[in-house]
């Protein structure tokens, strides 16, 4: 309900989500992506897939249809996600993420300094203003 009240106040899509899917094969795809050219318009397309499409981010058949509909090869989408490729990349942004001491998603740091969750604009705000005047 929190969410969809922030989505609502910034005017944006929120989708009738009934099912939580691991997001596990999607963050490995979403690593390969981003060493492609273009491939950082994958993360908007996950993010709507999920929260507004309610799609099934954990199935490779649906990742694949959303890596070709931002121009990222199929093939090698599938191939990405068949050999886990980007697994330990994956494992190391984990590994760090535990030493920062981030407990969910998403999570927005500055200088030091972080909020963790949905948050409005002036939440943001405040982190980056904190940040710039510790630093």
């Amino acid at each position: 309900a929190q969410m969809r009240a922030r989505m609502a106040a910034e005017g944006l899509p929120y989708g009738e989500r009934k099912m939580t899917f691991n997001s596990r094969l999607a963050q490995e795809l979403g690593k390969w992506a981003d060493s492609q050219p273009g491939g950082e318009a994958i993360h908007d397309a996950l993010f709507r897939a999920y929260f507004v499409d309610c799609l099934n981010i954990g199935d490779p058949a649906v990742l694949v249809q959303i890596a070709e509909g931002v121009g990222l090869p199929g093939d090698k989408a599938r191939e990405v996600l068949d050999t886990r490729s980007q697994r330990e990349a994956v494992d190391a942004d984990w590994a760090r993420s535990r030493e920062y001491g981030v407990t969910g998603v998403p999570t927005f740091a500055a200088g030091g300094y972080g909020v963790v969750g949905a948050q409005p604009y002036e939440a943001l705000e405040r982190l980056v203003l904190r940040a710039k005047q510790a630093g």
